[in-house]
Protein backbone atom coordinates (compact mmCIF):
# COMPACT_ATOMS: atom_id res chain seq x y z
CA UNK A 1 0.00 0.00 0.00
CA UNK A 2 1.28 3.38 -0.96
CA UNK A 3 2.38 5.79 1.89
CA UNK A 4 1.07 9.45 1.47
CA UNK A 5 1.94 12.92 4.13
CA UNK A 6 0.80 15.78 3.78
CA UNK A 7 2.90 18.92 4.36
CA UNK A 8 1.75 22.53 5.02
CA UNK A 9 3.88 25.64 5.49
CA UNK A 10 1.73 27.84 8.30
CA UNK A 11 1.35 31.74 9.53
CA UNK A 12 -1.10 32.79 11.76
CA UNK A 13 -3.41 29.90 10.77
CA UNK A 14 -7.03 30.07 12.02
CA UNK A 15 -10.47 28.49 12.15
CA UNK A 16 -9.78 27.22 8.43
CA UNK A 17 -6.49 25.33 9.43
CA UNK A 18 -8.52 23.57 11.69
CA UNK A 19 -11.00 22.46 9.22
CA UNK A 20 -8.64 21.82 6.83
CA UNK A 21 -7.09 19.36 9.22
CA UNK A 22 -10.25 17.61 10.26
CA UNK A 23 -11.27 16.82 6.91
CA UNK A 24 -7.70 15.69 6.31
CA UNK A 25 -8.36 12.72 9.16
CA UNK A 26 -11.17 11.76 7.19
CA UNK A 27 -9.99 10.64 3.72
CA UNK A 28 -10.81 7.99 1.88
CA UNK A 29 -6.96 7.15 1.31
CA UNK A 30 -5.51 7.43 4.74
CA UNK A 31 -2.89 10.51 5.45
CA UNK A 32 -0.05 8.87 7.43
CA UNK A 33 1.32 12.21 8.56
CA UNK A 34 0.89 15.63 8.78
CA UNK A 35 3.95 17.36 8.88
CA UNK A 36 3.18 21.46 9.58
CA UNK A 37 6.23 24.01 9.07
CA UNK A 38 4.60 26.88 11.38
CA UNK A 39 5.94 30.28 11.08
CA UNK A 40 5.82 32.06 14.15
CA UNK A 41 5.11 29.50 17.54
CA UNK A 42 2.92 32.19 18.80
CA UNK A 43 0.64 32.94 16.49
CA UNK A 44 -0.16 28.65 16.64
CA UNK A 45 0.11 28.69 20.44
CA UNK A 46 -2.77 31.11 20.43
CA UNK A 47 -4.86 28.92 18.11
CA UNK A 48 -4.69 25.69 19.89
CA UNK A 49 -4.84 27.01 23.68
CA UNK A 50 -7.57 25.45 25.56
CA UNK A 51 -8.29 23.16 22.98
CA UNK A 52 -7.23 18.94 22.77
CA UNK A 53 -5.55 19.89 19.41
CA UNK A 54 -2.53 17.41 20.88
CA UNK A 55 -4.91 14.88 21.78
CA UNK A 56 -7.19 14.79 19.12
CA UNK A 57 -4.67 14.66 16.29
CA UNK A 58 -1.47 11.93 17.33
CA UNK A 59 -0.17 12.00 13.60
CA UNK A 60 0.62 15.91 13.28
CA UNK A 61 4.18 16.68 13.64
CA UNK A 62 4.85 20.66 14.26
CA UNK A 63 8.01 22.00 13.89
CA UNK A 64 8.33 25.88 14.26
CA UNK A 65 10.60 28.22 12.36
CA UNK A 66 10.98 32.39 12.93
CA UNK A 67 9.69 34.72 10.04
CA UNK A 68 13.46 35.78 9.57
CA UNK A 69 13.65 31.43 8.47
CA UNK A 70 10.81 31.44 6.13
CA UNK A 71 11.52 31.04 2.57
CA UNK A 72 9.11 29.59 -0.09
CA UNK A 73 11.17 26.89 -1.63
CA UNK A 74 13.88 25.78 1.62
CA UNK A 75 11.30 25.72 3.95
CA UNK A 76 9.45 23.22 2.27
CA UNK A 77 11.95 20.98 0.92
CA UNK A 78 12.62 21.32 5.24
CA UNK A 79 9.15 20.24 5.33
CA UNK A 80 9.98 17.01 3.13
CA UNK A 81 13.14 15.62 5.10
CA UNK A 82 10.53 15.24 7.76
CA UNK A 83 8.89 12.15 5.61
CA UNK A 84 9.77 9.00 4.24
CA UNK A 85 6.28 8.49 2.06
CA UNK A 86 5.88 6.95 -1.35
CA UNK A 87 4.26 10.34 -2.10
CA UNK A 88 3.62 13.98 -0.27
CA UNK A 89 1.18 16.91 -0.53
CA UNK A 90 1.86 20.11 -0.34
CA UNK A 91 -1.32 22.63 0.94
CA UNK A 92 -1.85 26.14 2.44
CA UNK A 93 -3.46 26.40 6.11
CA UNK A 94 -6.15 27.96 4.42
CA UNK A 95 -7.10 25.47 1.85
CA UNK A 96 -9.87 22.97 2.95
CA UNK A 97 -10.84 20.12 1.11
CA UNK A 98 -14.15 20.06 -0.25
CA UNK A 99 -14.57 16.46 0.26
CA UNK A 100 -13.29 13.02 1.37
CA UNK A 101 -11.10 12.22 -1.78
CA UNK A 102 -9.21 14.68 -2.41
CA UNK A 103 -6.47 12.65 -2.00
CA UNK A 104 -7.23 9.63 -3.86
CA UNK A 105 -8.18 11.81 -6.80
CA UNK A 106 -4.83 13.67 -6.44
CA UNK A 107 -2.85 10.43 -6.72
CA UNK A 108 -4.31 8.77 -9.51
CA UNK A 109 -2.00 10.30 -11.96
CA UNK A 110 1.48 9.86 -9.77
CA UNK A 111 0.31 6.39 -9.47
CA UNK A 112 -0.11 5.37 -12.82
CA UNK A 113 2.97 7.40 -14.23
CA UNK A 114 0.99 10.28 -15.73
CA UNK A 115 2.58 12.76 -13.79
CA UNK A 116 5.35 13.83 -11.42
CA UNK A 117 3.18 16.63 -9.67
CA UNK A 118 -0.68 16.88 -9.41
CA UNK A 119 -2.49 19.90 -8.54
CA UNK A 120 -6.18 20.88 -7.04
CA UNK A 121 -8.65 22.68 -8.26
CA UNK A 122 -9.36 25.89 -6.47
CA UNK A 123 -13.18 26.74 -5.72
CA UNK A 124 -13.76 30.39 -4.59
CA UNK A 125 -15.77 30.78 -0.73
CA UNK A 126 -19.46 31.27 -0.99
CA UNK A 127 -18.89 34.55 0.34
CA UNK A 128 -16.15 35.36 -2.44
CA UNK A 129 -17.60 38.08 -5.09
CA UNK A 130 -18.41 37.99 -8.56
CA UNK A 131 -14.78 38.62 -10.00
CA UNK A 132 -12.69 36.54 -7.69
CA UNK A 133 -15.43 33.02 -8.55
CA UNK A 134 -14.67 34.18 -12.01
CA UNK A 135 -11.42 34.16 -11.72
CA UNK A 136 -11.05 30.82 -9.46
CA UNK A 137 -13.03 29.06 -13.01
CA UNK A 138 -10.55 30.70 -15.39
CA UNK A 139 -7.66 29.43 -13.61
CA UNK A 140 -9.24 26.19 -12.55
CA UNK A 141 -11.29 25.16 -15.12
CA UNK A 142 -13.44 22.24 -14.92
CA UNK A 143 -11.77 19.53 -17.33
CA UNK A 144 -8.93 17.83 -16.01
CA UNK A 145 -6.00 17.68 -18.28
CA UNK A 146 -1.99 16.54 -18.20
CA UNK A 147 0.35 18.84 -19.55
CA UNK A 148 3.99 17.64 -21.14
CA UNK A 149 6.33 19.70 -23.00
CA UNK A 150 4.44 18.56 -26.16
CA UNK A 151 1.92 21.47 -24.91
CA UNK A 152 4.16 24.33 -25.08
CA UNK A 153 3.96 25.95 -27.77
CA UNK A 154 -0.28 25.74 -27.58
CA UNK A 155 -0.29 26.60 -23.79
CA UNK A 156 2.71 28.29 -23.40
CA UNK A 157 3.66 29.54 -19.62
CA UNK A 158 0.02 27.51 -18.31
CA UNK A 159 2.06 24.45 -19.31
CA UNK A 160 4.58 25.39 -16.12
CA UNK A 161 1.00 26.73 -13.87
CA UNK A 162 1.00 24.29 -10.85
CA UNK A 163 0.43 25.52 -7.01
CA UNK A 164 1.19 24.47 -3.75
CA UNK A 165 -2.12 25.48 -2.30
CA UNK A 166 -2.54 21.80 -2.80
CA UNK A 167 -0.63 19.61 -4.57
CA UNK A 168 1.12 16.42 -4.62
CA UNK A 169 4.48 14.85 -5.75
CA UNK A 170 5.92 11.54 -6.52
CA UNK A 171 9.04 11.68 -3.83
CA UNK A 172 11.35 9.64 -6.11
CA UNK A 173 10.76 11.96 -8.84
CA UNK A 174 11.19 15.03 -6.29
CA UNK A 175 14.45 13.54 -5.03
CA UNK A 176 15.57 12.90 -8.66
CA UNK A 177 15.12 16.77 -9.70
CA UNK A 178 16.87 17.92 -6.83
CA UNK A 179 13.54 19.00 -5.31
CA UNK A 180 12.16 22.92 -4.65
CA UNK A 181 14.46 25.58 -5.91
CA UNK A 182 15.90 26.98 -2.28
CA UNK A 183 15.88 30.35 -2.36
CA UNK A 184 13.06 32.27 -3.69
CA UNK A 185 10.64 34.84 -3.55
CA UNK A 186 7.35 33.38 -5.14
CA UNK A 187 6.45 30.62 -7.91
CA UNK A 188 8.69 27.35 -6.28
CA UNK A 189 5.79 25.71 -7.24
CA UNK A 190 5.73 26.53 -10.88
CA UNK A 191 9.57 26.61 -11.27
CA UNK A 192 9.92 23.06 -10.04
CA UNK A 193 7.07 21.96 -12.69
CA UNK A 194 9.05 23.74 -15.67
CA UNK A 195 11.90 21.63 -14.53
CA UNK A 196 9.66 18.04 -14.67
CA UNK A 197 8.33 19.12 -17.92
CA UNK A 198 11.99 19.85 -19.31
CA UNK A 199 12.97 16.42 -17.80
CA UNK A 200 9.86 14.75 -19.45
CA UNK A 201 7.47 14.30 -16.73
CA UNK A 202 3.82 15.55 -17.19
CA UNK A 203 2.07 18.36 -14.73
CA UNK A 204 -1.47 16.64 -14.08
CA UNK A 205 -4.17 19.43 -13.17
CA UNK A 206 -6.52 17.46 -11.48
CA UNK A 207 -10.53 19.02 -11.63
CA UNK A 208 -12.04 16.34 -9.16
CA UNK A 209 -9.63 17.13 -6.68
CA UNK A 210 -10.95 19.96 -4.89
CA UNK A 211 -10.29 22.84 -2.13
CA UNK A 212 -11.86 26.02 -1.20
CA UNK A 213 -9.30 28.73 -1.51
CA UNK A 214 -9.51 32.27 -2.22
CA UNK A 215 -8.20 35.59 -0.38
CA UNK A 216 -9.80 38.99 -0.31
CA UNK A 217 -6.51 41.06 -1.17
CA UNK A 218 -6.61 44.77 -1.05
CA UNK A 219 -5.75 46.98 -3.94
CA UNK A 220 -2.03 47.05 -2.32
CA UNK A 221 -1.84 43.77 -1.50
CA UNK A 222 -2.35 42.67 -4.71
CA UNK A 223 -0.04 45.25 -5.96
CA UNK A 224 2.47 43.82 -3.49
CA UNK A 225 2.16 40.31 -4.24
CA UNK A 226 2.62 40.99 -8.23
CA UNK A 227 5.96 42.80 -7.20
CA UNK A 228 7.12 39.67 -5.89
CA UNK A 229 5.54 37.56 -8.88
CA UNK A 230 7.68 40.26 -11.12
CA UNK A 231 10.73 39.53 -8.94
CA UNK A 232 10.64 35.65 -9.10
CA UNK A 233 10.10 35.60 -12.92
CA UNK A 234 12.77 38.34 -13.67
CA UNK A 235 15.72 35.78 -11.20
CA UNK A 236 14.29 32.98 -13.35
CA UNK A 237 14.53 33.70 -17.03
CA UNK A 238 15.14 30.34 -17.99
CA UNK A 239 11.78 29.29 -17.20
CA UNK A 240 9.64 32.65 -17.70
CA UNK A 241 11.18 34.52 -20.16
CA UNK A 242 10.22 32.40 -23.46
CA UNK A 243 6.85 32.18 -22.14
CA UNK A 244 5.62 36.00 -20.90
CA UNK A 245 2.41 35.71 -18.78
CA UNK A 246 1.47 39.23 -19.92
CA UNK A 247 -1.11 37.76 -22.54
CA UNK A 248 -2.68 35.45 -20.22
CA UNK A 249 -3.43 38.51 -17.58
CA UNK A 250 -4.96 40.61 -20.30
CA UNK A 251 -7.10 37.47 -21.76
CA UNK A 252 -8.17 37.28 -18.11
CA UNK A 253 -9.29 41.00 -18.30
CA UNK A 254 -11.34 40.79 -21.43
CA UNK A 255 -13.12 37.73 -20.44
CA UNK A 256 -14.00 38.73 -16.98
CA UNK A 257 -15.29 42.12 -18.29
CA UNK A 258 -17.33 40.30 -21.14
CA UNK A 259 -18.63 38.06 -18.12
CA UNK A 260 -19.55 41.27 -15.44
CA UNK A 261 -21.47 42.64 -18.92
CA UNK A 262 -23.66 39.14 -19.31
CA UNK A 263 -24.13 38.86 -15.96
CA UNK A 264 -25.40 42.98 -15.86
CA UNK A 265 -22.61 43.63 -13.12
CA UNK A 266 -21.26 46.37 -14.93
CA UNK A 267 -20.94 48.17 -11.98
CA UNK A 268 -18.00 46.09 -11.18
CA UNK A 269 -15.89 46.74 -14.06
CA UNK A 270 -14.13 50.01 -12.70
CA UNK A 271 -13.10 48.15 -9.54
CA UNK A 272 -11.61 45.31 -11.61
CA UNK A 273 -10.10 48.01 -13.83
CA UNK A 274 -8.40 49.32 -10.81
CA UNK A 275 -7.38 45.95 -9.41
CA UNK A 276 -5.68 45.16 -12.75
CA UNK A 277 -3.78 47.86 -12.79
CA UNK A 278 -2.33 47.55 -9.13
CA UNK A 279 -1.61 43.87 -10.58
CA UNK A 280 0.38 45.09 -13.58
CA UNK A 281 1.78 47.62 -12.41
CA UNK A 282 3.45 45.74 -9.30
CA UNK A 283 4.35 42.95 -11.85
CA UNK A 284 6.32 45.32 -13.95
CA UNK A 285 8.17 47.16 -11.48
CA UNK A 286 9.24 43.67 -10.28
CA UNK A 287 10.09 42.64 -13.62
CA UNK A 288 12.69 45.29 -13.24
CA UNK A 289 13.26 45.36 -9.87
CA UNK A 290 17.19 45.20 -10.52
CA UNK A 291 16.90 48.76 -11.88
CA UNK A 292 15.48 50.22 -8.82
CA UNK A 293 16.92 51.40 -5.56
CA UNK A 294 17.60 48.33 -2.79
CA UNK A 295 14.81 50.55 -0.07
CA UNK A 296 12.44 50.75 -2.56
CA UNK A 297 12.53 47.43 -3.74
CA UNK A 298 12.05 46.25 -0.44
CA UNK A 299 9.50 48.62 0.29
CA UNK A 300 7.37 47.33 -2.57
CA UNK A 301 8.05 43.79 -1.82
CA UNK A 302 5.43 41.54 0.13
CA UNK A 303 7.96 39.20 1.71
CA UNK A 304 10.46 41.95 3.12
CA UNK A 305 12.69 39.00 5.15
CA UNK A 306 13.39 37.13 1.58
CA UNK A 307 15.95 40.39 0.99
CA UNK A 308 17.28 40.07 4.21
CA UNK A 309 18.40 36.07 3.39
CA UNK A 310 19.07 37.66 0.23
CA UNK A 311 21.75 39.92 1.11
CA UNK A 312 22.89 37.50 3.49
CA UNK A 313 23.38 34.52 0.48
CA UNK A 314 24.84 37.40 -1.95
CA UNK A 315 27.48 38.66 0.93
CA UNK A 316 28.12 34.77 1.47
CA UNK A 317 28.80 34.37 -2.31
CA UNK A 318 31.47 36.53 -2.37
CA UNK A 319 33.51 35.21 0.51
CA UNK A 320 36.75 33.99 -0.75
CA UNK A 321 37.01 30.27 1.35
CA UNK A 322 40.84 30.39 0.09
CA UNK A 323 41.55 33.65 2.05
CA UNK A 324 40.33 32.91 5.64
CA UNK A 325 36.59 33.04 4.56
CA UNK A 326 36.97 37.03 4.82
CA UNK A 327 39.47 37.69 6.88
CA UNK A 328 41.74 40.39 7.05
CA UNK A 329 45.13 39.60 5.83
CA UNK A 330 46.34 40.93 9.00
CA UNK A 331 44.45 38.37 10.76
CA UNK A 332 45.64 36.01 8.13
CA UNK A 333 48.91 36.46 9.17
CA UNK A 334 48.17 36.86 12.87
CA UNK A 335 46.64 33.32 12.65
CA UNK A 336 49.20 32.02 11.22
CA UNK A 337 51.77 32.87 13.55
CA UNK A 338 49.86 31.27 16.41
CA UNK A 339 49.95 27.95 14.70
CA UNK A 340 53.80 28.03 13.53
CA UNK A 341 54.47 28.73 17.28
CA UNK A 342 52.48 25.77 18.83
Amino acid sequence: MVTVDVIIPSYKPDQKFLKLIQRLERQSVPVRQIIVMNTEQKYFDRLVYGTSFQKDYHNIMVKHISKKEFDHGRTRNRGVKYSDADYFIMMTDDAVPADEYLVENLLKPLCNGEAAVSYARQLATEDSGIVEKFTRNFNYPEQSRIKTRADLEQLGIKTFFCSNVCAAYQRRVFDELGGFIKHTIFNEDMIYAAKAVEAGYGIAYVAEARVYHSHPFTNMEQFHRNFDLGVSQADHPEVFAGYPSESEGIRLVRNTIDYLKAQKQKRQIPHLLCVSACKYIGYRLGKHYCRLPRKLVIALSANKDYWRQDNLIKAGSRIDATKGYGRSEQEIEDRKSKQSGK
